[in-house]
């Protein structure tokens, strides 16, 4: 059994190990609540921006659905006369220096696979980096970004915030309840009420507000293959391949279309070798986006991605407005000139 599974089985089911890692998760959550505590305090003062900053976040371990839910933020945004920029850690990128600029054609292995897939469906302006107070600078100072979007960013407190969105799995919920190493809880539940908005991935419980995935067509892998005409892969037997925080999630969704997935599960961020997705059989394979960014260079004709995009209620969209004005920063969406743009090289490496 790989590590991943083995913890999936100990967050998420009665495990008796769970019960010997407690003293160490208590440990954990007092080091959490005493940092998040400095912050609150000012002890140690956030970073502010001049413009809004609205974090979107969980508080668990692996996937939630935060990366479909930014790049539905920043449409919808732009849509209300905002102009949006996105800053995120770059998990997975090796770049030698930050920040890094990312555009489409981006690297995943320097600046993250989530990044790149950021980058190609929003066209938005992206900086990744360790320091996000230093990357959203940049994008608010040569970008003209009027706004901010971090994501992956709730435990991020060095950051000052004007908004918090917390993104929770409907169906694993919190797992056992416990904080790491027990349990997959970065912050204790407790921090659930703090934040502005709760959104689920699925069905909701009282005071969230749900989103769904709807699915698209799969798509070829490899670029060269994005042309060709041909029938995509119908419901049949494939190959699943995953490598995000929650595979599962994605095998349910195959199988809700009506594919029999042979599934592949991964770590998250997982680095593909070429001999990973091959199978050699005549079956396609399909991967998800995050994994498609990261094997375009040795995909073949049977590889094929399922593009996804999250689905939010209008009741949703309203309360969102409805903070940003209440913050004072609803003004802008109704065509506020904003921050000036800098002509400027934009100061990214």
């Amino acid at each position: 059994m790989g590590l991943s599974n083995y913890l999936q089985e100990l967050w998420y089911q009665p495990h008796p190990t769970s019960a010997l890692l407690l003293p160490l998760s208590w440990v954990y959550t007092g080091v959490v609540l005493l940092r998040r505590q400095i912050y609150l305090t000012r002890l140690i003062n956030p970073e502010s921006l001049p413009a809004p900053v609205i974090v979107v976040g969980n508080i668990a371990v692996g996937g939630t659905g935060k990366t479909p839910l930014v790049i539905w933020l920043h449409r919808f945004l732009s849509a209300q006369g905002y102009r949006p920029g996105i800053v995120s850690r770059g998990h997975g990128g090796r770049a030698r220096q930050w920040p890094q600029q990312v555009r489409p054609d981006s690297d995943p292995a320097t600046v993250g696979d989530e990044a790149v897939l950021l980058a190609r469906h929003t066209r938005a302006p992206i900086a990744v980096g360790p320091d996000r107070h230093a990357a959203a600078e940049a994008l608010i100072r040569h970008q003209g970004c009027d706004l901010i979007l971090s994501d992956d960013g709730l435990q991020h407190y060095a950051l000052r915030r004007d908004l918090e969105i917390a993104v929770i799995d409907g169906v694993r919920r919190h797992g056992n309840g416990y904080c790491l190493p027990a349990g997959p809880l970065r912050e204790p539940i407790s921090r659930l009420r703090d934040v502005d908005i709760i959104v689920t991935h699925g069905i909701a419980g009282r005071g969230e507000f749900p989103m769904k995935y709807v699915p698209g067509v799969p798509q070829p892998v490899a670029p060269s293959s994005r042309s060709r005409q041909g029938a995509t892969p119908g419901p049949q037997q494939v190959h699943a391949v995953a490598g995000t925080g929650n595979p599962d999630d994605f095998f349910h969704l195959l199988r809700v279309l009506g594919y029999q997935p042979h599934c592949h599960r991964f770590p998250d961020h997982h680095v593909f070798r070429r001999e990973e997705i091959n199978f050699n059989d005549d079956l396609p394979v399909i991967m998800t986006e995050k994994d498609a960014v990261k094997c375009e260079r040795f995909a073949g004709m049977e590889h094929w991605y399922l593009p996804i995009e999250a689905e939010l209620p209008a009741v949703f969209e309203r309360r969102l407005l409805e903070l940003l004005r209440r913050k004072g920063y609803g003004r802008q969406a109704a065509g506020d000139p904003g921050l000036p743009r800098d002509q400027g090289a934009l100061d990214l490496r």
